[in-house]
């Protein structure tokens, strides 16, 4: 085992495989050419880059990424703004709920940071609407600090590679954390290559369902391969509810009309979006409660403006 690696109870005291070295290979070959990848990209575009990526395709949030790039270079150019221009502009990445995050968040970033997003973990999630992942995310690919970075991709690519089991199961940051620590070298570069490389390997050949392990370049170190990709027993992780006829998609309908007029929308106007008055009221309801809508019905609903 490499020294500079911490062990894991969890694994049976195995020493652990050394994945980083043919991951960095494989990484710097074969990775996408990403936005948030290329030198020089500010940490402002890190921090929106990795909140738009959170149950989002990458190739929806390229072109809207760059938009609002354009459009607010840094956290203070977006506070100037209303909350409702960020939610318009989010457009139709899904969970608004984001912008106003985002927002918030600018908002901070350019009262208290002076105007330059944080590198300190706890800084970051001292910001409105930060989380654990988005915090180590900016420290690591916009500073290059060493911490363990782990999404549901990575979760799958450790716990088959490293405990052979084939699917990630729940989230556990006390698990979690500690096996992707294990697999960081010492070096503070290549320690954030690897946790890019771990993503992108689960992203696109250590997928959920088919992985591509002919493809794999640790494919010689995995132990579910080694084992005979034996089936998951143990619990599961939560599967993301169906779009078609939730909730979702009626608060996505209606905040559609609000995006589309510079006036209040009217509850009458509202109707016609959803044929089922319960699921669209309690869909409108949810909208005001997030801070996404403000109104009534005498006055009409709108974005937030402040």
């Amino acid at each position: 085992m490499n020294a500079s690696r911490a062990s894991r109870p969890d694994v049976d005291n195995a020493s652990v495989p050394d994945v980083a070295t043919p991951l960095i290979t494989w990484f710097r070959a074969a990775g996408r050419d990403l936005p948030w990848r290329r030198p020089g990209f500010p940490a402002w575009g890190t921090l929106v880059s990795e909140v738009m990526l959170q149950q989002t395709q990458v190739a929806r949030v390229v072109p809207r990424l760059e938009a609002w790039l354009t459009r607010w270079p840094t956290p203070a150019d977006l506070a100037a703004s209303p909350p409702a221009d960020a939610v318009r502009a989010w457009d139709r990445l899904g969970y608004p709920r984001r912008a106003l995050a985002l927002h918030a968040a600018a908002t901070a970033i350019a009262e208290r940071h002076g105007n330059v997003v944080p590198r300190d973990v706890e800084a970051l999630l001292a910001l409105p609407g930060i989380g654990d992942y988005t915090a180590r995310a900016v420290a690591v690919f916009a500073y290059g600090d060493r911490h363990p970075v782990v999404d549901v991709n990575v979760r799958r690519v450790l716990k088959r590679a490293l405990l052979g089991e084939g699917d990630p199961g729940p989230a556990k940051a006390g698990v979690d954390l500690p096996l992707m620590e294990s697999v960081l070298p010492a070096d503070r570069d290549a320690a954030a290559a690897t946790n890019a490389a771990v993503m992108e390997l689960g992203a696109l050949v250590c997928v959920a369902r088919a992985p591509a392990c002919d493809a794999c370049p640790i494919a010689d170190r995995c132990a579910w391969r080694a084992a005979g990709y034996p089936e998951h027993e143990g619990p599961r992780a939560p599967k993301q509810a169906r779009f078609a006829g939730s909730d979702r998609q009626v608060r996505g309908l209606i905040m559609a009309e609000l995006r589309a007029s510079d006036v209040p929308v009217t509850r009458s106007e509202i109707e016609p979006v959803w044929p089922d008055a319960a699921q669209r009221d309690r869909a409108l309801a949810s909208l005001v409660r997030d801070g996404l809508a403000v109104g009534d019905d005498a006055s009409g609903y709108r974005l937030p403006e402040g």
